[in-house]
């Protein structure tokens, strides 16, 4: 059965066919640097992980990635998303790709490694003539340095991960830092805030008390001596 937003049952058996033999053969045989996760349960959603190619901003970083295949495919291109958050020009802040291999440069017979080439291709060459995030654009004409610095900054914090495991939700955004957002964590942390003050309070209090213990002790023993004195 098909998954919800899936474009299975809009396909002719033809396509599937053709589409299956092709996954397979990628994930059989995938192209450098490009691993695939292919979907027992949806065909026309391919997840992969690309490698940051080295000598980029992007190197080190391992971006994911998912192919979607809408119901007039293969006569009309795939849509292109990443799913690791990226600076770069032809990615939107959505993670959506302009590529013109994904527009108007789309022939149906350049099947889906072509796809995957040219979008890691666009990490070694970005275009900023077709911009999606202006600032990515601007930066790389005008002060490259700064660009690369932005890119690799984002590359550090979100694109770390390495080539294994299951590819990440694409429902799933940026993750918030481990607990910043838990209310129960919060909680919690309030809690023992709480019983540490409450700990340095009683410590506090006990001390003041053995203070002035030692304080009085101190005045009755010179009151003593003083009577003592009187009597001789």
């Amino acid at each position: 059965m098909a998954l919800k937003n899936s474009n299975v049952e809009n396909l002719p058996p033809q396509v599937l066919r053709l589409v299956y033999k092709e996954v397979s053969a990628l994930a059989a045989d995938p192209p450098e640097g490009i691993k695939i996760f292919p979907s027992e349960e949806d065909i026309t959603e391919l997840h992969t992980a690309i490698e940051g190619p080295e000598g980029t901003p992007y190197a080190g970083g391992v971006f994911r990635m998912r192919l979607v295949l809408g119901k007039d495919f293969p006569a009309a291109p795939p849509r292109g998303y990443f799913l690791t958050k990226i600076f770069h020009p032809n990615v939107g802040h959505k993670g959506e790709i302009c590529v013109n291999v994904l527009k108007r440069d789309w022939k149906a017979e350049l099947g889906l490694r072509h796809v995957l080439l040219t979008i890691k291709c666009l990490l070694i060459h970005p275009n900023p003539e077709s911009a999606l995030n202006e600032e990515a654009g601007r930066l790389l004409l005008e002060d490259y340095k700064e660009y690369a610095s932005r890119a690799h900054l984002l590359t550090e914090i979100h694109a770390m991960g390495g080539m294994s495991g299951a590819p990440q939700d694409p429902a799933d955004g940026p993750q918030p830092k481990k607990h910043a957002g838990d209310p129960s964590k919060r909680v919690a942390g309030a809690g023992l805030a709480i019983m540490a003050a409450g700990a340095n309070n009683s410590n506090n209090s006990s001390t003041s008390g053995t203070s002035s213990s030692n304080t009085n002790i101190v005045t009755k023993k010179k009151t003593d001596k003083k009577r003592a004195l009187r009597r001789l």
